[in-house]
């Protein structure tokens, strides 16, 4: 017969409800207490009974994880940690994709509400009002995206960009232009506005292209509008779309860096596999996943009402906590000296690494710091 909670709270010498609340609350168990009772819940074979706990408790542990598109390399290093940090607390991560389909996300956050205690929001397309209103229904923490009055974990893309564009005016670069990703992206509109101050500031010349899917093939597809405009250098949305511009420049027969420097944001693995390898904007995506879900339960202690109660209870929970995760610069092999510039390349010549800035010699980059792809 499986072990039962009265087995486990006999065994440990506690009471039933310390046994509970040490599955359901642990933090508000004494530490010494919670180690005896886990110890011999572990010795018993027991497993505590989610959907009994859930009836008595009105939470689920379970969180909704809905992403942009899966299949964007920049998310599952997010994905991880956001499932090994919850899995830390107890809880359990359902992922959905909505392939950058604003109606998608809507639908899905309606779908998991009743299921889960809270959503993560990663790079959604809706409507900041849209998002206000589907977080009266669940509890919400958004990412890469402010939405004012709700929690949010951004990374500083700005910064980002700011560093992007010195870097290349460093090199002599006066004519760039700004790969834009797709409309409605809070980072697209973050990486536009701290491009085109950086560029006015150095007396440089900023050329806008898109919207543009956020793909290799948006990247791509864009070679042509790059060599046409005449820029010697592109900061990109990400690093998909830089990777992509980067095979259409060579079909165009125009080399990276030689002809046309190039940028991306992100910093994911193939940004070092490609070649050139490719500077970037780092973006530290294990951290803003873990933080997220962190920000999500972290006032999710109490006991609250399913149902008719819910929508006031998340009133009383919320928390309009905003958290900015610091950018770097990676600098690679896709940058070089603007053609008849005369500049030379960085990393131990004249320019040289400066704040935000580190040179890479193309290594794994841990995770210290970063860049977005909402």
């Amino acid at each position: 017969m499986p072990a039962t909670i009265r087995d486990v709270a006999r065994a440990s010498g506690v009471h039933i409800s310390t046994v509970s609340r040490t599955f359901s609350a642990p933090h508000l168990v004494n530490p010494e207490t919670r180690v005896r009772v886990l110890a011999c819940a572990e010795d018993l074979g027991y497993r505590p009974n989610r959907a009994a706990r859930a009836l008595i408790t009105g939470r689920t542990h379970n969180i909704g994880l809905i992403i942009a598109d899966i299949a964007n390399p920049f998310f599952p290093p997010l994905i991880k940690a956001a499932e090994g940090q919850a899995r830390h607390r107890d809880y359990h991560v359902f992922v959905a994709d909505t392939n950058e389909d604003a109606s998608a996300e809507e639908e899905l956050v309606h779908a998991l509400a009743k299921q889960v205690d809270g959503v993560l929001l990663c790079s959604p397309r809706m409507s900041n009002s849209l998002i206000e209103q589907v977080s009266r229904e669940v509890p919400v923490v958004v990412i890469n995206r402010q939405v004012a009055g709700l929690p949010c974990v951004v990374m500083d893309v700005g910064q980002g960009a700011r560093s992007a564009i010195e870097h290349l005016l460093g090199l002599g670069h006066r004519r760039i232009a700004l790969l834009g990703g797709p409309r409605g992206s809070w980072t697209n509109r973050e990486i536009r506005r701290a491009a085109g101050a950086a560029a006015r500031s150095g007396g440089a010349e900023l050329t806008l292209l898109g919207p543009n899917p956020p793909t290799e093939t948006g990247g791509g597809a864009q070679a042509e509008q790059v060599r046409r405009s005449g820029v010697t250098a592109v900061l990109a949305y990400n690093d998909l779309m830089a990777i992509g511009l980067i095979e259409g420049l060579d079909q165009l027969g125009l080399r990276v860096p030689e002809d046309v420097s190039v940028v991306g944001v992100d910093d994911i693995a193939l940004s070092r596999l490609t070649r050139p390898k490719l500077t970037t904007v780092a973006t530290p995506t294990a951290a803003a996943g873990r933080t997220a879900v962190d920000m999500l339960l972290q006032h999710d202690s109490e006991p609250r009402p399913r149902g008719g109660g819910r929508a006031a209870a998340v009133g009383d929970r919320r928390t309009t906590a905003q958290v900015m995760l610091q950018t770097e610069l990676v600098i690679r092999d896709s940058t070089g000296p603007a053609p008849g510039s005369g500049r030379t390349r960085p990393g131990g010549t004249s320019e040289g690494p400066g704040p935000h800035r580190r040179a890479d010699p193309g290594g794994p980059t841990g995770a210290t710091g970063g860049a977005v792809a909402s």
